[in-house]
Parts: C-alpha cells; structure tokens; sequence
C-alpha cells in the first residue's frame, strides 16, 4: 500500500483556498479512496456526491474532506454502531460533532468501521502498514483513513484506548480531549461515564485545530485556518513524569526499549525527566473501569442483545452479561471512586508539565481478531485527562510505535503545545 503523503494532505488544513481548490482537494480525496480502501477497509459508507457543501473560505474547516466514525449519527448517511442489527439505519439528525463539522465548513467524507458498539468485535480494515496487522480499535477506520493519507483529519471515540491506540498502531497523532468537554450526544454510548469524542491527524498542530474549534469552541475568533497557524504555539516541557506503572511488563521489548529512547531523546533536547508512579496502583483502576464499563453497556446495549441475539457477538454479549452480574453497591464504589480521582488529576501529573507513557502494549499485532491491549490508556479514560499519542518510532517489521503525552483536565492547551514540540523533537520512525 502505498503511503507516501499526498501534498494536499500535508497542506490542507495549512490554508483556506477558494471553492475551486475546495473542490479539488475533495477530488483528490476521493481518488486516494478509490486507489487504497477496497484493501484498506476503512470506510462503511463514502456519497456518491457531496450536495450542498458550503465551501465559504472563511469558515476554519472550509472544504476540508473529515471521516466519521460509524458509532456518530449523521442524518444523510447510514449508521449502523458495526452491528447488523442497524444495518441501513438513518438518523434523524447529526450528532452534535457532526453538525459543529458541517456548520464550519467541513465535509463529512464518509463513514468509518467501528467495531461493534465500540467494544472487541472487529470490523474488516486493516493497518495500512500491513495488512496482516490490525489497525486498533474501536476507532478502526478513522485511523487507518488517516494512516492511509485518504483524509487530513477524522473523528473517532473513546471509552478505554479507542483513539490512542489505533492512532499509535496507524502511525499518525490521536487526541483524546478532557472527558466531557466535546459533546457525545448523537454518539451511541458504550459508557457514558467513560466515553470521550477524539481526532486523529498527522500533526499534532491539526488535532489542536480541532481542540480549538470543538473544545474551546472558538470558531468564532479563527476566520481562517491561516490564522490559526499563526495562534498556535509548540513549547517545550520542563520537565516531565514518566508513567511506567506496575502492569509495564505487558509492554513488549520493543515497545520498552522505544519508550526509553524517546525518553532520552527528551532528555538530550533539555527536558528534565522524573520517574512517576500513579498515586492509584493501575489493577485498581483498571478494576474500576471494567466495572463501569459492563454495568453501563448492559444498560445500552442489552436491549439490542436481548431483541436480537442473533446478530450480536459472543464478545458483546459476555460483556452485557457481565453487566448483569455486577451488584448496585459495587457500580456506586466504582463511580464514586472515578470521581473522587478524577478531581485529583492535577496531583496524578504531579507538578510536572506533562506525563509521558506508552499508548499501546508494542506496535500492532499480527492478525485482524483483536484490536489490542488498551492498559496504558485505561488510566487516563478513567480520570478523563486528556491524552495525545505522537509517531516515535517503529518495531523491527516495520510497525509504528508510539509516545503518549497525557495532562491533568482541562490542561488541553497545554498538553497539545508540548507534544506539538515532542513530535518535532522525536524522530517519526526512527
């Protein structure tokens, strides 16, 4: 497959053009679909035309071709959650993030694979390094559909690591905003307690464009996109807490020795790096979540497993089981815990600019039956931190691997500067 980056990919978000450029990028977009995505799989569902794109230039996302995660209601297109048991389904109108897109200019450029309600049950894209490889999941598509250089930005959701890590396993950046601060509505919930929308890009400055317009919505003061190249600045952290955690012997080898060489690549650019242990062993967290998880996907999604059994997976099912099981006194511990840690977010980075940890476990498995370990995100999906993963490097078969950024809530800003600077700092695939 071939992924040398389009120039217009590269340029896209870095400038406004007239309708007429609008026009052609959407071309071009289209024409990377067609060359790459019968392999590829990324996409449910791609319009035959685009009527009614408003190609405004002073609107920020003008023209801009942006994929959506199938999970994400969009009134025009169908949106199936990757069950059969919505297959042709419409919505009656855009999630919230699909009609921000629209109102700024943006062109919905198709559907991406989910896995099945955003849980284990994989859809069919594969990693565009690799296509024996999986691409991550649940945000399957939408990472690969960057990977792939078919679009310069897409949407996707996270309620354990659905962005960070397929965005690491794709080689491309991946945001997970604070928890709650994009709206979910129009999202089909897996966990509300634990669901975030998230961006994937190949720089980090164009996930904080998205940062700008959908978190701190300031739509309003970026007339161009121009002026927001000139808005955003990368920093340089001072110093940073290095997260390994008890569960790091589940990172392989590989994955170790990159997250060490980045660490030290750091270091040598003038950062000062601390070793961090989590004020909250990971085992307890991670207990906490998967209880969240089942009780409240046994609450969304049992109706459907229950009204048809046949067309939702074993793996969705033990999950709504498991829900079922779970004691109310249990669910209330759990959620007073996420919120009782989750307001201590700012003594968990420890007084350090920033958290550094792996995305993922190593680079993305061999095979296309599991999406992969989410462990080093699971942390930063309870708390609701915001969490960036940047390119750092690659596996000895040619896989990426990743660096992970993560900072107290409501620290976005911040966290996007600083890995702005890391990804320019970190070779890419080294």
């Amino acid at each position: 497959m071939n992924l040398d980056n389009p120039p217009w990919v590269t340029t896209l978000i870095a400038s406004r053009g007239d309708a007429q450029a609008c026009a052609s990028r959407l071309e071009q977009a289209r024409a990377r679909a067609d060359e790459l995505d019968p392999q590829l799989k990324a996409f449910t569902f791609r319009p035959d035309h685009y009527d009614g794109v408003d190609h405004a230039a002073a609107k920020p996302l003008a023209g801009m071709p942006i994929a959506v995660k199938d999970l994400i209601a969009t009134a025009d297109m169908p949106t199936t959650y990757g069950s059969p048991a919505y297959a042709g389904y419409l919505p009656a109108e855009d999630a919230e993030i699909v009609s921000r897109i629209r109102a700024l200019g943006g062109i919905v450029f198709g559907k991406t694979v989910t896995t099945e309600f955003a849980w284990r049950q994989p859809g069919p894209t594969v990693n565009p390094w690799n296509p024996l490889h999986t691409p991550g999941g649940s945000s399957s598509g939408s990472a690969a559909a960057v990977g792939a250089g078919i679009v310069p930005l897409a949407v996707g959701t996270q309620t354990l690591g659905s962005v960070i890590r397929p965005a690491a396993y794709c080689g491309v950046v991946g945001y997970k905003p604070t928890h709650g601060r994009v709206p979910t509505a129009g999202a089909h919930p897996l966990s509300q307690s634990l669901d975030h929308i998230g961006f994937f890009a190949k720089r980090v400055e164009d996930v904080a464009l998205a940062q700008a317009l959908f978190v701190d919505g300031k739509a309003d003061v970026l007339a161009s996109i121009d002026a927001w190249n000139g808005a955003f600045t990368p920093r340089r952290p001072v110093s940073v807490g290095v997260i390994r955690t008890s569960l790091w012997s589940r990172a392989d080898a590989q994955q170790q020795a990159n997250f060490d060489q980045s660490i030290e690549r750091l270091k040598a650019a003038g950062v000062e790096p601390h070793e961090l242990e989590l004020r909250v062993d990971l085992p307890v967290i991670v207990d906490a979540l998967n209880t969240i998880l089942q009780v409240e996907a046994h609450r969304n999604i049992g109706p459907v497993a229950a009204k048809h059994p046949d067309k939702v997976s074993d793996r969705m099912k033990a999950l709504v089981e498991a829900g079922a099981a779970v004691p109310a006194a249990k669910y209330d511990e759990a959620r007073a815990l996420q919120k009782e840690l989750s307001a201590q977010s700012a003594a968990f980075v420890g007084g350090y600019d920033v958290l550094v940890s792996p995305p993922a476990t190593g680079g993305a498995p061999r095979g296309l039956d599991d999406t992969g370990d989410a462990t080093f995100c699971a942390a930063w999906s309870f708390l609701g931190m915001p969490a960036v993963t940047i390119p750092s490097g690659r596996t000895a078969d040619g896989m990426p691997l990743g660096l992970q950024l993560i900072g107290a809530r409501d620290t976005d800003l911040s966290v996007l500067q600083f890995a702005a600077w890391a990804q320019a700092t970190l070779p890419a695939f080294g």
